[in-house]
Order: C-alpha cells, then sequence, then structure tokens
C-alpha cells in the first residue's frame, strides 16, 4: 500500500520487494559455479546484498510486530478504562 501523502511505498509493499530481492539475490548465490575471480566477486557483492536485504526485511517486521503489540495494549487498556 502506496502512502497517500507522498507517494512512498508502505511498509507491507516495501517487504514484498525485500521478498522478491532476498528470493533473487539467494539464487544468485546459490546457483552456479564459480570458474574464475570476477565471477566469485560478483558472488560475494550478491551475498552482501543478501544480507542487507535481510537485515532491513527483519528491522521492517520487528517495527510492524511492536506497532500491533502497542495497538492491542491500547484496545486492552481502552476496554479495562485505564487512563494512559
Amino acid at each position: 500500500m502506496t502512502n497517500e501523502q507522498d507517494g512512498t511505498p508502505g511498509r507491507d509493499e516495501i517487504l514484498e520487494l525485500l521478498e522478491d530481492g532476498i528470493a533473487e539475490a539467494h539464487e544468485k548465490v546459490t546457483s552456479g559455479r564459480v570458474y574464475n575471480p570476477e565471477n566469485e566477486k560478483v558472488r560475494i557483492q550478491w551475498i552482501r546484498a543478501l544480507a542487507y536485504a535481510a537485515g532491513q526485511y527483519r528491522q521492517l517486521m520487528k517495527d510492524r510486530d511492536l506497532e500491533e503489540m502497542e495497538e492491542r495494549l491500547q484496545r486492552i487498556e481502552e476496554r479495562q478504562g485505564i487512563d494512559q
């Protein structure tokens, strides 16, 4: 879902893009044979890209989980009449 205010992609859209990128990077890292040092350099770059994308994905998932927990806590507090 795109952010309506500024047109930037929303978290779910970014997560989908990261999932696609992670799958592509994983395929590049695990497929093929290394015939020369230049191919190995490219493979190392894909490994770095995979590690970076995985870290970003993890952080976005963590942020989403924290927001969901905050919303749940807020609903519980509202049901119990607890002021913040």
